[in-house]
């Protein structure tokens, strides 16, 4: 059995897609996956053992470009499969694998794909509240409701490849432990904490020995450095210095992670790191970490989950009233 998976464009939506990929091979222990996504997603990709092969998706996400889909389409008739599993709900995104001849295409409705899939399912929010749930349900035959128990996704790093990325960025090794702040969000800044609160966490912790490593992308170097400069620079910005695969590889030697509902917390979760998960416009029951070493910290306004990229009333307050004392009391019981 050979399965196409059609992946989600967002970091954190990949990483939850390996809980797919291992009901498929709970159900079907000899079934081949490959996962037709991004470029970028490779890193992540990587660390996931069901997964045989990546095949890139050239298009950017947003784009039809409908002649390279009906190319791309055409190159993967030679793979044979017997499924495709779309996990977007978008209609661009199911027409590489009509292009493709794959006899099953199964996906949800979403943007009215009636002709594109003929394994259509009609999701039920009530039913499947979570990300997880509804990616699960696509492994299962259309009339099976109960779903199975879901395994966390759980990224695995040799320990040579954390070393490398350690020598690779000049970092130095000793036994204080790690604490990795994650204090980006590239969906907006309605779900990042303030870089005041994040640089209180960071000198708690730095006055106990604890080293401080600050995770980001390039877009991410202004909030990490204004958190070292009020961490009198004793904090590691590791901000736009590493690949995606540099900070998996990094991420997995955290001792503890905080970070904003981000790609890099569902990598930390993914790497079974005590984690704290800050929330503000977002959802913790649709996208929560899924390993058994994480807390949530909300406040829980009325006003959200808004789901907005910024505040809509102008004020974050389900960030900015959230102090950096809950987050570390939630940490040191964690750890604890």
């Amino acid at each position: 059995m050979r399965i196409l998976i059609v992946g989600p464009s967002w970091a954190g939506d990949m990483v939850m897609a390996q809980t797919l990929f291992k009901a498929i091979k709970s159900r079907q222990p000899d079934a081949e996956i490959d996962v037709l996504a991004p470029a970028w997603s490779r890193p992540l990709l990587k660390h996931m053992p069901e997964v045989r092969g990546v095949i890139d998706m050239p298009l950017g996400h947003g784009r039809l470009g409908l002649s390279q889909r009906w190319q791309v389409g055409r190159t993967l008739r030679a793979g044979g499969y017997d499924q495709a599993i779309l996990l977007p709900n978008s209609l661009k995104s199911a027409l590489i694998p009509v292009f493709a001849g794959i006899p099953k295409r199964t996906g949800w409705v979403g943007e009215m794909r009636y002709g594109l899939l003929n394994d259509i399912r009609r999701l039920d929010k009530q039913r499947l509240p979570m990300m997880v749930q509804r990616f699960v349900a696509l492994a299962l035959p259309s009339d099976e409701k109960a779903l199975p128990e879901i395994e966390p996704p759980s990224l695995i790093v040799e320990s040579g490849e954390a070393d490398e990325a350690v020598l690779a960025l000049g970092l130095t090794k000793n036994d204080a432990p790690i604490l990795a702040l994650c204090p980006g969000a590239e969906f907006g800044p309605a779900k990042r904490w303030p870089e005041s609160a994040y640089a209180e966490v960071a000198r708690y912790y730095l006055d106990q020995g604890w080293r401080v490593w600050l995770f980001g992308s390039d877009k991410d170097a202004e909030v990490c450095a204004e958190i070292n400069t009020q961490s009198e620079l004793k904090c590691v910005d590791l901000s736009g210095r590493t690949s995606l695969e540099q900070a998996v590889d990094l991420l997995s030697l955290a001792d503890a992670v905080v970070s904003n509902d981000s790609g890099l917390m569902h990598v930390a979760a993914a790497l079974q790191r005590p984690l704290i998960a800050v929330y503000g416009s977002t959802d913790p029951g649709f996208t929560p970490p899924l390993n058994s070493k994480s807390s949530i910290v909300r406040l829980g306004l009325e006003c959200s989950p808004c789901f907005k990229r910024e505040c809509p009333l102008a004020h974050l307050n389900c960030l900015k009233q959230l102090s950096a004392a809950q987050v570390i009391e939630n940490l040191d019981r964690l750890l604890a």
